[in-house]
């Protein structure tokens, strides 16, 4: 069985729902959740599921080893990053070569890098008068929003848009396709369907 570990920043809703659609499969479970923040809802979600959840500082994520230990005593083979805001550390990358996955709320190469999430996104995509928008699913590295794209997802921009609104519509495309992409990466099926 593959275990996943998920790192999530803030309230959670993504974390949850890739806990509730690997639940019951055979090949995948999510294993912990990491967060870097004690406040972050997520705690309360993972919690519902029974799973172990890290909370770290940045010195526990940059300066030390507590979350390398922490994905070891728990035999995580990929790291799912869902709504994590932190540059993930070179040690980590290693050990986890081509195995941490990310979403990202708008078409990459476009609106991405640092700084650049939330309604941070979907305000410029507004902003620059983009007929569509969407998510990306990719494999990370070193950067910000610069790993090998494993799939995307489209959605209009429609005339007289908020960041709200647009916002609503990518998170229903990350709710639909980030936890088939998860299985589909790690498994090998086409589950798009």
């Amino acid at each position: 069985m593959y275990r996943l570990a998920v790192f999530a920043s803030g309230s959670g809703t993504n974390a949850e729902n890739i806990i509730k659609y690997f639940q019951n499969k055979p090949q995948i479970c999510v294993s912990c959740v990491c967060t870097n923040r004690s406040d972050a809802t997520v705690i309360l979600r993972a919690k519902k599921y029974n799973i172990d959840v890290l909370v770290f500082s940045r010195t526990d994520f940059y300066r030390s080893n507590k979350v390398i230990d922490f994905l070891k005593q728990h035999e995580v083979d990929w790291v799912i990053l869902a709504g994590f805001l932190w540059l993930v550390p070179e040690n980590m990358i290693r050990m986890f070569h081509n195995r941490i996955m990310n979403i990202h709320p708008a078409l990459l190469p476009k609106y991405g890098g640092k700084g650049m999430y939330g309604e941070r996104v979907h305000k410029s995509v507004i902003e620059n008068n983009e007929k569509q928008s969407g998510i990306t699913i990719h494999l990370i590295d070193q950067e910000y929003d610069k790993g090998r794209i494993l799939y995307q997802a489209t959605c209009p921009v429609l005339q007289g848009d908020s960041p709200e609104l647009l916002a609503a519509r990518i998170h229903q495309l990350e709710y639909q396709y980030y936890p088939k992409i998860i299985e589909e990466t790690i498994v090998g099926e086409d589950l798009r369907q």
